[in-house]
C-alpha cells in the first residue's frame, strides 16, 4: 500500500505539471501522513539534513568550472585541437565533434553544456558544409551525453550520494565506458558518412598540429589533473571541483585573457542558480530517500523481483528497462535521486557490484536525455540550432540504436567495466 501511494502521488503531481522536486516533497508528505508521522519540524529538518553533505559542495564548483570554460576559451581551444588533427577525413567536422564530445566531457561533466556548445561551434559549419542535417544533429546530441559518464560527472556525484557509493571509484570506472561510447559514434558515423559526398578539408601540417596543441595544451591539463589527483589521493573528488574551478578561472583569465570580470561575474551567477536548483531537488529527494527506508518499500520492491535475485545479468536487465522508460519521460538527476534509493538495496542483494551498477545507470539516464518526447539535450540542440524536432528525431534514432546494443553488451559482459575499473584503482 506506501508503495502505492508513493508512486501515485509523485506521478500524478508530475503529470499535472509540478516540478519534481515538488512532486517528490507532495509524495513524501503523503507517506508521513500515511504512517502517522507527518511533522513541520521532521520535514524542515530532513530537507536541510539531505543538502548538508561535504560531497555535494563538488556540485557548485564544477558548475562553476564547466561555465568559465564555455566564455573563457577552453572549449574553443579544444574544438580547434581536434579539428588540426581529425577535421581533414572525409565527414571530418563529425570526427572533430565526437573528439571534442571526449575531451569535453573530461573538462564540464554537464552533456548539456556540452551539447550547447558543439551545436554553436560546430553545427553551423556542418551547415556550411552541406552535412545531412539529421545526421548532424543527432551526432551532437549523442556526443554531448557522454559528459555524465566520463569524470568529472555531476550525475555520477549525484549517484555516489543518492546510493551511497563510492564516487573515487565511479569517477575512475567512468572513463572505459565513456571512451567506449565515444568509439561507438566513430564507427557509426563512419557508416554514415561512407557514401555521402562531403567535402574534404586540407590535412593541418605538423606545424598547424603543433600549433594547436599548444594553444590547447592548458584546457587538456585540467582532467589529468583532476583524475591524477583523485588516483593518487592528493584531493578528494569534491576537493578536486574547486581545484577545477580555480584552475579554469586562472587560465582563462592569466593565459587565454578571455575571461573578464564582468563575465565572470554573469558566470557566477548562472552557476549559483544552477547550484540551487539542483541542491533543492537533491534537498527534496533526501526526504524521500529516508521516508522510503523508513517505510520499508524496498523491502516490498525485493519481494517483487525476488524471482530474480539469483540471476544478476537477468535482473540487470530488468532494471535496465525500467530506468530506460522512466527515463524517457524523466531528466537524468530526478531519475537518479528517485529510482536509486529504492533499487539500491535489491541490487546488493542479488549481489551486483554498486560501482557497476551506478555506471549502468548513469549511462541509461543518459540516453533518456536524447530521447523524444523529454529529452533534455534533444530539445537544447533542436533550439541552439533551429533545426526542427522532425528532423532531429529522425537523425538521432540510429545513435539511440547504438548506445542501447552497447547497453546491452555491458549487461551482457559487466566485466567490459567492472575489470578496467579495478585494474585502475589497483
Amino acid at each position: 500500500m506506501t508503495l502505492t501511494i508513493f508512486l501515485v502521488v509523485l506521478m500524478g503531481s508530475i503529470l499535472l505539471g509540478l516540478p519534481v522536486s515538488f512532486a517528490l516533497l507532495l509524495s513524501s508528505m503523503a507517506l508521513m501522513f500515511h504512517m502517522d508521522l507527518f511533522s513541520a519540524d521532521i520535514l524542515s529538518n530532513a530537507l536541510i539534513n539531505g543538502v548538508d553533505s561535504f560531497t555535494l559542495l563538488a556540485i557548485p564548483f564544477f558548475l562553476v568550472a564547466g561555465e568559465v570554460m564555455s566564455v573563457g576559451g577552453l572549449s574553443m581551444r579544444i574544438v580547434r585541437l581536434a579539428n588540426a588533427f581529425v577535421g581533414h577525413r572525409k565527414g571530418g567536422l563529425g570526427y572533430v565533434a565526437i573528439l571534442t564530445s571526449i575531451l569535453l566531457a573530461g573538462l564540464s561533466g554537464s552533456a548539456v553544456a556540452d551539447a550547447a556548445a558543439l551545436v554553436s561551434i560546430l553545427y553551423p559549419m556542418m551547415r556550411d558544409a552541406k552535412y545531412p542535417e539529421g545526421s548532424s544533429i543527432g551526432l551532437l546530441a549523442s556526443g554531448g551525453i557522454i559528459a555524465p559518464v566520463i569524470p568529472p560527472s555531476i550525475p555520477l556525484i549525484l549517484i555516489g550520494v543518492a546510493g551511497g557509493i563510492s564516487i573515487k571509484n565511479l569517477f575512475i570506472g567512468g572513463i572505459v565506458p565513456g571512451l567506449i561510447m565515444g568509439l561507438t559514434l566513430l564507427f557509426l558515423w563512419y557508416f554514415l558518412v561512407r557514401k555521402e559526398s562531403l567535402p574534404v578539408e586540407k590535412k593541418a601540417s605538423a606545424k598547424e598540429r603543433l600549433a594547436a596543441l599548444k594553444d590547447g595544451i592548458w584546457a587538456l591539463f585540467l582532467p589529468f589533473i583532476i583524475l591524477g589527483g583523485i588516483r593518487f589521493g592528493i584531493f578528494t573528488p569534491t576537493e578536486a571541483a574547486v581545484v577545477a574551478a580555480v584552475y579554469a578561472i586562472l587560465v582563462s583569465v592569466f593565459i587565454y585573457r578571455e575571461l573578464t570580470f564582468r563575465k565572470l561575474y554573469l558566470v557566477l551567477g548562472r552557476a549559483g542558480r544552477s547550484t540551487a536548483m539542483v541542491m533543492f531537488l537533491v534537498g527534496c529527494a533526501m526526504v524521500a530517500a529516508w521516508l522510503i527506508t523508513v517505510a520499508q518499500l524496498p523491502q516490498q520492491l525485493a519481494q517483487l523481483l525476488e524471482p530474480l535475485i539469483d540471476s544478476p545479468r537477468l535482473l540487470m536487465a530488468v532494471i535496465m528497462l525500467l530506468v530506460f522508460l522512466v527515463g524517457m519521460v524523466m531528466d537524468l538527476s530526478p531519475t537518479i535521486l528517485i529510482l536509486v534509493p529504492l533499487l539500491m538495496p535489491v541490487v546488493k542483494m542479488a549481489g551486483i557490484d554498486p560501482v557497476y551498477f551506478g555506471l549502468m545507470f548513469v549511462i541509461n539516464t543518459s540516453i533518456g536525455l536524447i530521447t523524444p518526447p523529454v529529452g533534455n539535450v534533444l530539445n537544447v540542440v533542436c533550439g541552439v540550432s533551429r533545426v526542427p524536432m522532425s528532423a532531429a528525431i529522425k537523425g538521432i534514432m540510429p545513435f539511440i540504436g547504438a548506445y542501447v546494443l552497447l547497453l546491452i553488451l555491458f549487461i551482457v559482459f559487466p566485466s567490459i567495466i567492472t575489470v578496467p575499473m579495478k585494474l585502475i584503482i589497483g
